[in-house]
C-alpha cells in the first residue's frame, strides 16, 4: 500500500521536508538527520517517512518465524543494572539446565514445527568450554530440522576465554556442532558512558561490534539490538544507529534491526517507568530510516505487545518475531505463562488485521510455504486473539 499524495503533501510541507527529501532520492541521513528525528514530536511524520522505506525494501510483506526460546541458565556474573533475568537475593532462582532438562523442552514440543531455536543465557562461569559444544548437539540431535540461533556477543566473548582459541576458530568449530547464526542481545546503547554507568562488566561498545564483525566474516549473519528508554541520551541512540550501520557497511552481514523496550521492574534501575508505545513505535521507525543498509526491522512483540507490534507494521517494521513459546530473558506481558506465547494462527491474523501480508519465513528469511499457512489465510473465520483483547 503505497503512501498517499495527501501525506506526500504533508510530509514536503512540515519541519522534516528535508529528510523527505533525502528519503525520496535514497540518499542516506546523517547523524543531525538522526537528531533531528528523535527531537521531533511529528510521530505521523516520521512513521510515513518510515513507512515509505519499508514499502520500498520489503513491498506489503510481514515476516515471522514459528521459533522456540531456550535460556540455559540465569547465573551471571555480568551484574548490569538493567537486567531482571540473572539470579540474585529477591529475585530469580538459580538454574542450570542438564543436557536432560534441554531435550526435554525441545520434546514438549516436537508436535509444532519449529522452524527456529533460539539460545542465550547468563554468563555461568562454573561451565566449561564441553557444556556449549554439547548444547548445541543436543538441539542438533533433538531437532535436527532446525536452524540453531544462539549465543549474543557477550557470550561469544566468555566462550572464547574458555575455549583458549582465537575467536574465528571457536566459531567454525561452534558452527561444526550446529550453530547457524547469532542473535543481536547485549549491544545495548554502543556508547562508553552508558556502558560504564549500567553495565560495566560487559563487553565495550568496540568489542561487541568486533565480535559481530568477526562473526559475519566467519559466514555466520546475526542480528543487531538497541536496547532504549533508560539513561541513554537521545544523541547516543543516534550514535549507537550509526556505529551499527558503519558495522553493515564493513561487512553486510546484519538481517535485523531489533529495538529493545527497557523494562524496569525488577531492576537496580526500578525508578524509570516503563516506555510508551509513542516512544516504541518512534525507535522502530527512526531504526528504519538511519539503517539503510539493514535488510529487516522487528517490532518484537514481547516487549511492546501486540498492539503495538501491530501498528509498528505501519511505522518501518517489516518483522513481528514468531510463536516465541517461554520467553524469560525480560519481563513477561502477562502473569501466566500463557501470555509467553502466540500460535501461528495468532500471528498470521494479527499481521492481516494489521493490513499486511503474512509470510513465514526461516531465520535467514527464506520464504517458507506450508499448507497450514494458506489454510488459516483461506479460512473466512477469524479467531478472537485473547492477547490483544487483553493488552
Amino acid at each position: 500500500m503505497a503512501t498517499s499524495l495527501f501525506m506526500h503533501q504533508y510530509l514536503q510541507r512540515g519541519e522534516l521536508s528535508g529528510i523527505y527529501g533525502k528519503v525520496m532520492e535514497g540518499k542516506r541521513l546523517s547523524f543531525d538527520d538522526g537528531l533531528a528525528l528523535w527531537k521531533s514530536d511529528d510521530l505521523t511524520a516520521i512513521g510515513a517517512l518510515a513507512n515509505i522505506v519499508r514499502e520500498n525494501k520489503n513491498g506489503n510483506d510481514t515476516f515471522y518465524v514459528r521459533n522456540q526460546h531456550i535460556n540455559y541458565t540465569n547465573l551471571c556474573n555480568k551484574g548490569c543494572k538493567f537486567c531482571s533475568f540473572y539470579a540474585q537475593k529477591d529475585g530469580p532462582s538459580a538454574y542450570t539446565m542438564s543436557m536432560e532438562q534441554v531435550r526435554q523442552k525441545l520434546e514438549r514440543t516436537r508436535h509444532l514445527p519449529v522452524t527456529e531455536i533460539h539460545m542465550v543465557a547468563g554468563i555461568n562461569k562454573k561451565l566449561p568450554y564441553s557444556y556449549y559444544l554439547e548444547l548445541l548437539d543436543t538441539v542438533k540431535a533433538t531437532r535436527p530440522e532446525a536452524h540453531i540461533k544462539a549465543f549474543t556477543m557477550v557470550e561469544l566473548l566468555h566462550i572464547q576465554t574458555l575455549a583458549n582459541k582465537p575467536m574465528t576458530e571457536m566459531l567454525l568449530e561452534l558452527k561444526a556442532h550446529g550453530l547457524c547464526s547469532l542473535p543481536g542481545g547485549g549491544a545495548e546503547i554502543l556508547t562508553d558512558r552508558v556502558h560504564d554507568a549500567i553495565f560495566p562488566r560487559k563487553e565495550t561498545a568496540a568489542e561487541w561490534l568486533e565480535t559481530a564483525k568477526t562473526a559475519h566474516r566467519a559466514g555466520l549473519h546475526t542480528n543487531a539490538t538497541m536496547l532504549y528508554g533508560h539513561i541513554e541520551t537521545l544523541e547516543e541512540r543516534v550514535i549507537h544507529t550509526m556505529k551499527l550501520r558503519e558495522a553493515q557497511d564493513e561487512t553486510g552481514g546484519f538481517l535485523t534491526f531489533i529495538p529493545l523496550a527497557f523494562s524496569s521492574k525488577g531492576t537496580k534501575l526500578s525508578h524509570i517507568p516503563s516506555t510508551t508505545g509513542y516512544l516504541d513505535l518512534k525507535a522502530i521507525a527512526i531504526g528504519r530510516l538511519m539503517l539503510d543498509n539493514f535488510p529487516h526491522i522487528k517490532a518484537f512483540w514481547m516487549m511492546i505487545t501486540p498492539p503495538v507490534a501491530q501498528t509498528a507494521q505501519w511505522y518501518g517494521a517489516d518483522d513481528i518475531d514468531g510463536t516465541i513459546v517461554e520467553y524469560t530473558i525480560t519481563h513477561e506481558i502477562d502473569d501466566d505463562n500463557e501470555g509467553q506465547n502466540l500460535s501461528q494462527r495468532q500471528l498470521v491474523q494479527m499481521i492481516v488485521e494489521a493490513g499486511r501480508d503474512p509470510v513465514e519465513r526461516d531465520p535467514l528469511y527464506n520464504v517458507i510455504e506450508r499448507d497450514d499457512s494458506r489454510a488459516v489465510l483461506e479460512d473466512p473465520r477469524r479467531l478472537a486473539l485473547p492477547m490483544l483483547a487483553q493488552s
